[in-house]
Parts: C-alpha cells; sequence; structure tokens
C-alpha cells in the first residue's frame, strides 16, 4: 500500500512539473509543432515549466503565433516578464477582466507591434500608468488618461530626424524624438501595459500619394476606434479623419491595415521593411469610410462645418490657367491642431479637381506647405458660413 502511494505522489509530481499542465488540448497540440521546429525546443520547455500554471496557456498562445525569428532568438526573460505583467493587468483592472479571451491574447499579450526591436516596455510602462489609471471608473476614462499624458510621461515628441522608423519605446525615449511609426508603437505599448486592447494601423500611402502614415487603434465597448499619439479631440476625430475615409479597400499600396498578433491570411504593409510580409494585418478600410462618410453627413445635417478649397499656384502674375497649377502637399492647422492635410491639384489634372477641406464655420486656419525654394510658407484664413477658396503661392 505504501509503494503505490509513493508511486501516485510520483506520478502526480511529475504531471504538475509537466511543461504543458494547465495549457488547453488544442493549444497543446499546436505547442508540440511548435517545439518541433524550433532550434531551442528545451530551453521553450523550461520557460513554460517555470511559467506558473495560470499564465502558461498565455505563454504557449504566445509561443504558438510568434514569428519564427522571435521564436528562436528572443529573450525568454523577457517574454516571461511580458506574460507576468499583462496576466498581473488582467487580474487588477476591471476593465482587462471583463474582456473576450481573444481580445485580451491578440490586443493586451503581444510583446510588439510591427518588427520593432524587442525591448523590456511592459514593466517599465504598467510602473508608469498604473498608478495613473487607478482612480478611472472604466477604460474610456483610462484611454483618456493615457492619451493625455503619453508624450510628458515618456518625454518623445515628433521628430523626423529620428535613428529610424520602426523604432522601440526604448529607442525613442533615449532620442526624445519618434515619427509617426514610433508614436504609435508608443502609445499601443502604454496601453496595453495597463490592460487596454490596442494595436497599430495605418497606410502605406494615402490615395493622393503624400506619404505612409501610423496610428493606434482602441477597442471599447466590443467596437474598435482610432486615436494617435497626440490626443485628438475625440476618438475617431484625428486629423486624418479625411484621408482614410478616401482610403481604397482590397489595395495593396492605398488601404488602411490594422495588425494582428494572430495569423488572418494577410501582412501589414510595412513601408520601412518592404520585402517583409511576417506581421500579420486585417484591411479594415471600409470601417474608415463609413466613419468619415458618417461624419460629413452629420456635419452637412448640423451646419457646423463648410468646405474650404485650397488652389495652388505658380506666382500671383500666373494663378488663373490649368498650366498655372503646382502639385503640393498642403497640411491645415487651428492653432496647433492639425486638422487635415492633403495634396493640390497640378497642372494635368481638370480644373474641377482640387483640394478640398471640411472645416468647423467661425475659426481661423493656417495653411502650412513648402514652397519651390524649400522655405516654409502660410496662409492665414478665416473660415466663416460661406463655401470658402483659399490661394498659395509657390514663389
Amino acid at each position: 500500500m505504501k509503494r503505490w502511494m509513493i508511486l501516485l505522489c510520483t506520478a502526480a509530481l511529475v504531471a504538475c512539473n509537466r511543461y504543458d499542465a494547465g495549457i488547453p488540448a488544442e493549444e497543446r497540440q499546436q505547442l508540440a509543432t511548435t517545439l518541433e521546429s524550433s532550434s531551442r525546443p528545451e530551453a521553450l520547455r523550461e520557460l513554460l515549466r517555470q511559467t506558473p500554471r495560470d499564465e502558461r496557456a498565455a505563454t504557449a498562445w504566445l509561443l504558438n503565433r510568434m514569428t519564427p525569428g522571435d521564436r528562436d532568438t528572443m529573450r525568454l526573460d523577457l517574454l516571461r516578464e511580458n506574460v507576468a505583467y499583462a496576466c498581473r493587468a488582467r487580474r487588477e483592472f476591471p476593465w482587462t477582466k471583463e474582456l473576450p479571451e481573444e481580445i485580451f491574447r491578440n490586443e493586451v499579450l503581444p510583446y510588439a507591434s510591427v518588427d520593432e526591436v524587442r525591448d523590456a516596455w511592459r514593466r517599465d510602462f504598467y510602473e508608469r500608468f498604473a498608478p495613473r489609471v487607478a482612480g478611472c471608473s472604466d477604460m474610456r476614462a483610462a484611454i483618456d488618461t493615457v492619451n493625455r499624458i503619453l508624450p510628458e510621461v515618456v518625454g518623445v515628441e515628433y521628430n523626423t530626424l529620428r535613428e529610424k522608423t520602426n523604432q522601440s519605446p526604448a529607442e525613442s525615449m533615449r532620442q526624445g524624438m519618434a515619427s509617426c511609426t514610433g508614436l504609435s508603437i508608443l502609445l499601443v505599448d502604454a496601453l496595453r501595459a495597463v490592460g487596454i486592447p490596442a494595436r497599430f494601423a495605418g497606410t502605406a500611402a494615402w490615395h493622393d500619394e503624400r506619404g505612409n502614415h501610423s496610428w493606434t487603434e482602441v477597442w471599447i465597448d466590443g467596437e474598435w476606434h482610432f486615436t494617435e499619439y497626440y490626443q485628438p479631440a475625440a476618438l475617431d476625430r484625428a486629423w486624418f479623419l479625411a484621408d482614410a475615409g478616401q482610403a481604397v479597400p482590397g489595395d495593396r499600396q492605398h488601404a488602411v491595415y490594422a495588425v494582428s498578433f494572430a495569423p488572418t491570411g494577410d501582412w501589414f504593409p510595412m513601408v520601412w521593411n518592404e520585402t517583409s510580409h511576417e506581421i500579420h494585418a486585417t484591411d479594415v478600410t471600409q470601417r474608415y469610410r463609413d466613419v468619415y462618410a458618417s461624419f460629413a453627413d452629420r456635419a452637412a445635417e448640423e451646419g457646423t462645418h463648410v468646405q474650404v478649397t485650397f488652389r495652388m499656384f505658380r506666382d500671383a502674375r500666373h494663378a488663373t490657367a490649368s498650366g498655372d497649377r503646382v502639385a503640393a502637399n498642403v497640411d491645415v492647422f487651428c492653432g496647433t491642431e492639425q486638422m487635415g492635410g492633403g495634396r493640390t491639384a497640378g497642372p494635368l489634372q481638370d480644373m474641377n479637381d482640387a483640394l478640398h477641406f471640411l472645416l468647423e464655420k467661425n475659426r481661423t486656419y493656417t495653411f502650412r506647405y513648402t514652397d519651390t525654394q524649400g522655405e516654409a510658407r502660410e496662409v492665414v484664413a478665416r473660415v466663416g458660413d460661406a463655401p470658402l477658396v483659399v490661394t498659395g503661392y509657390m514663389e
């Protein structure tokens, strides 16, 4: 009898110490294949053994969906810390507790947004932002808090002189600067650190070929909304709404994509790494088109906005004929807040083709562009109740 008890206890200890104990059967089957294809299977098994049982399923989920490069080279202590603090957020924040499991795993748990350097941001950002959202009553309040204080807390500003496009949080904070890609990564990570579902989104090029842009999406009340590093007036109201509203579904160059850690059958077009198709994504263009159409319809119905047309000519003496027009990038601001941007029609485009902005009435706007000499120029215009045409000159 004593011998049987010893054998049973030994068997129980062995079972409890199995690296896959606590992992659901379907995930466990996939994990076996994942480990077979890895260059360091025993190290990954040991990682799982050292992981608390209630966090192993999350770790396995990541391992089963990591790129081969991450699975074989990423620091395992970093991966362990990422899972530990993601699960901590799941336990601590009321909005994270309520998340569907698939949303938590795909939009809170991941350790990266795109192909940035994998660094240890999770614990750092948890310690920075958890105290700031502790008093928030719900997820929306927490989103607003993190979005508002982020630039001050991390000390990073927009600047194209940054070292590279796809900077990790540590790289951006070391320099104190980042472009829209690095800023979006910072916001995604800060939100995820306090259990808020967030993902990286962007387009390879706007409809008028002005270049690429990246921003952040957040999941709240069962729906996705967009924001960006410099907090807009409200969710789904960033300066690029009109541009995103003209994106082209299914067009690799001009569609809007949102990143997914789990495979989707599609990939995110990284303009800084065009040959890579490793980052999974979903084409979300239609949602942006719908949001903009709804905004424009409501503005027309309420009479709060008016169409402002911006034309660009060579100079004041050549400002009437089609051939006098110049294609140039123009950004419009109200105070320090960017309200939109676009590209003016050139000499070969139809005379009815023009750059239009839908702007709030009875406000003063500044239109900024660069002239033929490379100098920054501004045109200030007061927008009243009637449609307005604003003219700029390149010389």
